[in-house]
This record gives structure tokens, C-alpha cells and sequence, in this order.
């Protein structure tokens, strides 16, 4: 058993002493001068095979250098945040106050008395008046964010 181990040793320090023996390429030799020309051109893909090489370097050459490159990713419009919206202090204040259910200034700042105002809303609109303003309750608060002093059935 012992000259089992042993050879296997052996020859798990060989394959080691092999594979350090390659001749490694140098940072230099593995990179290519590239011209801002042919960077605007590339795309974001590498080509695969020697022709795709060829075929970008003749699109190259149909490149007006003057007109300038639009990004496709410039078009793109921002995703929506992920989960349900939560709104602003200053949302959730000026919504209130258009429902006629605030009378403070709007601070942009939860304090008593905005607490106070989301509780009665959510008890005039049958919603659990836990005074958090959750997806239920800016669901029915959010129609008023942008109306002028409504009436509210307080």
C-alpha cells in the first residue's frame, strides 16, 4: 500500500512539474493596439471565427467618422423599481391635504399629525387604520395626490 501512495505521489508531482513548464503569454503579446475608430464600430459581442473579424474591419470603413454614434442604450428608458411604490412624505402629505383630511403645512416629515390624518382616511375608506400607509392605503390615497381641495365624507 505504501508503494501505491508513493507512486501516486510521484506522479501527482510530475503533472504539476509539466503543466508549470508551459510557456505562458505575456499581457503584451496577448494584447492588440485598438484605434477609437474601431471601437466605435464593435459591438459587444467578440467574434467567434477569423471571418467575423474581416467583416467588421470592411464596416469599418463604411463608418462616417463625423456623425456622432447614438447607444442603443441611450433610447432605453429605466426600469420600475422592484416591489410596490412607496411614497414620499410630501406625496403622502399633499394627498391627504387635497382629501381635505390634513391641515399642517406640508414638511415633508411624518409626525403626529400626519399619522392622525392617515388613520382617519383609512377608517373613512374601510381600510385597516393602522396609520402606515401600505399599498392599500396609497392605492386609494394616490387618487387624490394630484386633485385640487376635495370634498371628503369625514
Amino acid at each position: 500500500m505504501k508503494k501505491f501512495g508513493f507512486i501516486v505521489l510521484v506522479f501527482a508531482i510530475g503533472v504539476y512539474l509539466v503543466g508549470c513548464g508551459k510557456k505562458q503569454q505575456t499581457l503584451e503579446e496577448m494584447q492588440q493596439p485598438v484605434s477609437m475608430e474601431t471601437l466605435s464600430t464593435m459591438s459587444t459581442t467578440a467574434p467567434t471565427a477569423p471571418e467575423a473579424k474581416v467583416e467588421a474591419k470592411s464596416a469599418e470603413a463604411k463608418v462616417d467618422v463625423g456623425t456622432p454614434v447614438i447607444s442603443k442604450a441611450a433610447n432605453l428608458e429605466p426600469l420600475p423599481p422592484s416591489g410596490p411604490y412607496k411614497p414620499t412624505a410630501v406625496e403622502i402629505q399633499t394627498a391627504l391635504k387635497n382629501a381635505g383630511f390634513y391641515t399642517g403645512t406640508v414638511d415633508g416629515k411624518i409626525g403626529a399629525k400626519t399619522k392622525k390624518s392617515v388613520v382617519e382616511f383609512q377608517k373613512a375608506n374601510g381600510l385597516t387604520a393602522d396609520g402606515k400607509v401600505g399599498p392599500k392605503t396609497w392605492s386609494a390615497l394616490s387618487k387624490y395626490l394630484t386633485q385640487s381641495q376635495t370634498s371628503s365624507a369625514r
